[in-house]
């Protein structure tokens, strides 16, 4: 089988979502089913269309070893090697055919049915607008807008998914046929026209699996303007290439930010990485003026130290155990704040103690504790007790000795190598979404950039969230209150004042506790 070389990290997202999970038997499920992408002339000339299918293939291409990549008319064949060699990108093993023998399911974009003897979803899009059925074409629109067309390869994708594990999910049938606007995420064809875009400036922290997303359509903007700084400080791993759909092998170990930059390179952004973390690039800016900060980051507590720089405007996305989501925060203007929706409730974990206790050591915490802190590498003794404990060979976790903890931690754990060497048993059990979320949790989130920046005013509450593991609920809107206990940055008078001085019409520059 032709699986991906990420393929441990792909089965440990995928065991978060299906009940009784069994590895062997989640790789063999994958081996029986071909993954066809399918599309017409129409959907090869149109914008739209193209990008649906960009999208669709990264994120098959992503999980499932066998696609076939099939063009229903001859003025659809040159863009059917794009597709394969996109496929390859990601994935050089994946098994790649034109034939209609053997598929098992089918995503179709564009005006032409596909007969096939495999459930089909049709995908197509017009502008904002995502659609879905799994009974007719629904066409492709001519718009530059990406919004509509990602949000219908992520729900293709979601519903492909459910189809081929039914039997392992709650509730998880496809969906009827349905229409979402990506502009107020309502159920309506609600598609108003724009124009280009002066994001002035604006920060991307977190080059993450949603990040990626939201380059993905950033990247197919070419008429936005204005200035956007990258912030992140870490390199893409092999890992990574499980849900970061603008991430493929040669992006492997390269900066982040400078992988999303090379994405953004054909917009007229101008695209300025940084890399490094959020604290250390405010103190190296200086100036806390912060006009638009777009926040795709993993935790809690980097959300709250985002928000404890008091942007003018917070963009926020997310992706968790059983949603994803955007939010739209302000600051003291008697709306939920990005802090409200993270203040910790009860005992929080302490790292160094979760690290340890993952690592089946809970003992060594104060020596978790300082490797963490000081970046030290891991020796032969550490990562041997690591897998006597974990019940794994210590010749798999062997590689790791002397590279610090965190990508010990992140490549055995994370990565999934425990994951596959204890059968499932054990691994990282953080939140690992599945790519379609993450990419989805992505488009939302430059879907809000640009209508904020737009002053296109759009959905009703502060935060939108959506459930790929089920069909799409009628209502996606959640009235968020700010927090009423006190604890919150938005109810201690220091920040409120200081938030108004520093955008206060003509204000000079703010720093930190002025």
């Amino acid at each position: 089988m032709a699986r991906a070389n990420f393929f441990d990290r792909a089965a440990t997202a995928a065991s978060q979502v299906l009940n009784g999970f069994d590895l062997a038997s989640f790789e063999a499920v994958l081996g029986n089913h071909v993954v066809g992408v399918a599309f017409d002339g129409a959907a090869a000339m149109s914008a739209e269309g193209r990008a649906a299918l960009d999208l669709t293939v990264r994120l098959a291409a992503r999980l499932y070893p066998n696609l076939a990549i099939l063009p229903l008319e001859t003025a659809a064949a040159d863009l059917a090697a794009t597709l394969c060699n996109l496929a390859r990108s990601i994935n050089p093993e994946i098994g790649l055919s034109q034939a209609r023998d053997g598929i098992t399911r089918c995503v179709v974009v564009g005006d032409t049915a596909a007969d096939l003897d495999a459930p089909c979803f049709y995908a197509g899009s017009q502008g904002w607008i995502a659609r879905l059925s799994t009974t007719e074409p629904v066409g492709s629109g001519a718009s530059a807008n990406p919004f509509g067309a990602g949000a219908a390869a992520c729900l293709a994708a979601a519903n492909v998914f459910r189809t081929v594990f039914a039997d392992q999910l709650t509730d998880g049938g496809p969906d009827a046929d349905l229409t979402l606007s990506t502009f107020d995420f309502e159920r309506t064809a609600h598609d108003p026209e724009f124009g280009p875009v002066d994001v002035g400036e604006a920060h991307l922290v977190g080059l993450g699996a949603v990040g990626n997303g939201a380059v993905w359509a950033l990247a197919r903007l070419p008429g936005m303007t204005g200035d956007l700084h990258l912030v992140d400080h870490e390199d893409a791993d092999l890992s990574n290439l499980q849900r970061y759909v603008m991430t493929g092998q040669d992006g492997v170990d390269q900066p982040k930010v400078e992988i999303a930059a090379e994405a953004l390179a054909r917009t007229s952004l101008r695209v300025v990485p940084h890399r490094l973390r959020w604290d250390g690039y405010v103190q190296q800016r200086g100036d806390w003026r912060l006009d638009r900060v777009v926040v795709a980051l993993d935790t809690a507590k980097d959300r709250l130290a985002v928000q404890g720089t008091l942007p003018r405007r917070i963009l926020n996305a997310w992706t968790g155990p059983d949603d994803l989501g955007v939010s739209r925060h302000g600051f003291a203007d008697g709306k939920a704040c990005l802090a409200c929706l993270y203040l910790p409730s009860g005992k929080v974990e302490d790292e160094d103690v979760r690290v340890a206790r993952e690592l089946g050591i809970p003992e060594a915490f104060m020596q978790v504790r300082i490797l963490l802190a000081t970046g030290a590498p891991v020796d032969g003794a550490f990562v041997a007790t690591v897998a006597e404990r974990l019940g794994v060979p210590f010749d798999a976790l062997q590689p790791f000795v002397g590279q610090p903890l965190r990508t010990f931690y992140g490549r055995a754990l994370c990565g999934g190598v425990v994951f596959r060497l204890t059968g499932g048993a054990r691994g990282d059990r953080a939140t690992v979404p599945m790519a379609f979320q993450s990419a989805l949790a992505g488009i939302m989130l430059a879907a809000e950039l640009v209508k904020d920046a737009g002053g296109m005013a759009a959905a009703p509450t502060v935060v939108t969230r959506l459930n790929l593991a089920r069909p799409l609920a009628q209502y996606l809107h959640d009235p968020r209150a700010p927090d009423r206990s006190g604890r919150c940055l938005c109810c201690d008078t220091d920040f409120v004042g200081t938030y108004r001085r520093k955008y206060a019409a003509g204000s000079a520059s703010v720093a930190w506790g002025s």
